[in-house]
């Protein structure tokens, strides 16, 4: 009986050494906010797990919000626009995929549509700025993914935004 004790408890840690190895890969460790990176975006690779995406508001980068059923950029979204644009301008090895957001109102249709084009008005704003098109993707997650899940216009101010992901490759 112990014998066959010892032999699951050896392929139970050979499962989990396999799992946490393929878990591993590799990113590139760019700091804790705009002061923490150097001019020159120097980047070292570092070892960590989870998936192929880093929440840029880690590292520097800042959501722009929107007004209810709108697309195009209030001033103060501009303002963190240019402030995004030169925190990739000092990581010029970083891409980032700008999601769309917007609150629970209207039809998931509407709702991802308008979160495309949410998502495509900071793309183009950075690109006009000198960001390189190569470097910016976009998505829209419509409301499927609220930063608030309450349901009155604070949190439907919340949801309705632009957030930057860091993309590992």
């Amino acid at each position: 009986m112990s014998r066959y004790i010892r032999v699951g408890t050896i392929i139970f840690l050979a499962a989990v050494l396999v799992v946490g190895l393929g878990c591993s890969r590799t990113v590139r460790d760019i700091g804790m906010g705009t002061e923490d990176v150097g001019p020159t975006g120097v980047i070292e690779g570092e070892n960590i797990s989870g998936d192929n995406y880093l929440d840029g508001t880690l590292y520097g980068l800042q959501d722009i919000n929107f007004e209810f059923d709108k697309s195009s950029l209030t001033v103060e979204a501009q303002t963190i626009l240019r402030e995004n644009a030169q925190w990739l301008t000092s990581n010029p090895t970083v891409n980032v995929e700008i999601e769309g957001h917007c609150d629970e109102r209207g039809t998931i249709e509407y709702n991802l549509a308008l979160g495309d084009r949410r998502a495509k008005s900071a793309r183009d704003f950075l690109i006009n700025l000198g960001i390189s098109a190569s470097r910016l993707g976009t998505i829209s997650y419509g409301e499927e993914m609220p930063l608030d899940p309450g349901h009155n216009e604070t949190a439907w101010a919340k949801n309705r935004r632009a957030h930057f992901t860091i993309v590992v490759r």
